[in-house]
């Protein structure tokens, strides 16, 4: 079909062209063209600015990642005092042992459980602030003594609850008979 059509146009070509546009039209058609000449610049430097705000943002993704507070959040406690992360690994898993024997006792004293509890969690919110704090820190070797030093004291205060809670039981016990 089109090339049916494609004939019929070269054949009768002469009657197709007798008439002529206006010069309007030819102006006007120029008009349009220097107004899309005009905006294309403006999308260019659009383009330009966004490939540079993007870029610059990678960039400073990037620095953050090598040197803010995630980069140097794996810093190994073994590095910077080798004794006081051995005394960090034991005094963890005393607590941890002690904390699971509070915890049976939960079900005998429930108003107690939760004040000791409290207690405990100040203790530890203070102790990952100061985790947070040792990368960063000027002094490292004093930071991981005030660690070490929470950690004694979680362990004195959860002996003390553990004594205090077998007292308390003990005294049910007898009071019951």
């Amino acid at each position: 079909m089109n090339i049916d059509l494609d004939d019929f146009i070269k054949e009768n070509r002469k009657e197709f062209d007798t008439e002529r546009p206006s010069g309007g039209v030819w102006d006007k058609i120029e008009q349009e063209l220097d107004k899309q000449g005009e905006k294309k610049p403006k999308k260019r430097r659009l383009y330009l600015a966004m490939s540079i705000a993007a870029s610059l943002l990678i960039l400073m993704g990037l620095v953050f990642l090598n040197r803010g507070p995630a980069g140097r959040s794996k810093l190994n406690l073994a590095e910077i005092n080798p004794v006081a992360a051995q005394k960090q690994m034991r005094f963890a898993s005393m607590i941890a042992e002690k904390r699971d024997s509070l915890a049976n006792y939960a079900s005998d004293n429930p108003e107690l459980y939760e004040k000791f509890n409290s207690d405990l969690q100040v203790l530890n919110q203070n102790y990952e602030k100061l985790r947070k704090e040792l990368p960063g820190s000027p002094n490292q070797q004093l930071i991981v003594k005030a660690m070490v030093r929470n950690l004694e004291i979680q362990m004195h205060l959860l002996s003390q609850q553990l004594s205090i809670i077998s007292s308390v039981t003990e005294y049910n016990k007898e009071n019951q008979i």
